[in-house]
């Protein structure tokens, strides 16, 4: 338990120092942050795979990674971060953590904790009609995740969603693909 507590403050720490420099990205072009303007929580809610991210310590090695979320009976929501450690076949690491929608009137914007009170953006930038693609950021240009209700994306799916990334001025080249189960 340590271990992880340890890891999230980490990241809670790095992150926060990140904020300021994070509203460009490397060609000094301004990324756009805003999000989607409709969810329905509802919908969103249950098992997305990771299938590409920008490289962070906190998920450093993982492979295999999920996100599910669960909605509470108060609205808030359970999250659950899960993968293996360098190999499909590596050990399994597990961050519960928990996730709100602050306001209502920006439904897009989500705040997520793994540790205590200390919430990070969760910036649903971009989602498919059908709840099957997600892109996800936050208000620093150093977090980006492709996401997928399946643990690969066709190609003509996966170019729009890296199309969509680009248009908002980030550098897709420093995505990082994460190996999935099939």
């Amino acid at each position: 338990m340590s271990k992880i507590v340890l890891k999230f403050l980490l990241v809670f720490s790095s992150f926060f120092a990140l904020l300021p420099a994070g509203c460009q990205n490397d060609k000094n072009k301004t990324v756009d942050f805003s999000t989607i303007q409709k969810l329905d929580l509802e919908r969103y809610m249950g098992t997305w795979y990771e299938i590409a991210r920008f490289d962070h310590s906190f998920e450093r090695g993982l492979v295999g990674v999920t996100a599910t979320y669960q909605l509470r009976p108060d609205g808030k929501i359970v999250v659950v971060n899960a993968g293996y450690k360098n190999s499909l076949d590596g050990k399994y690491s597990e961050a519960k953590g928990k996730a709100k929608q602050p306001n209502p009137e920006s439904p897009g914007k989500l705040k997520v904790a793994f540790f205590l009170f200390f919430y990070a953006d969760y910036y649903i930038l971009e989602l498919d009609e059908n709840y099957q693609w997600a892109l996800i950021g936050s208000s620093s240009d150093k977090y980006l995740w492709i996401l997928s209700r399946t643990p690969s994306l066709d190609k003509p799916e996966l170019d729009i969603v890296l199309q969509k990334a680009a248009e908002r001025g980030y550098n897709v080249g420093n995505l990082i693909w994460v190996e999935q189960k099939k």
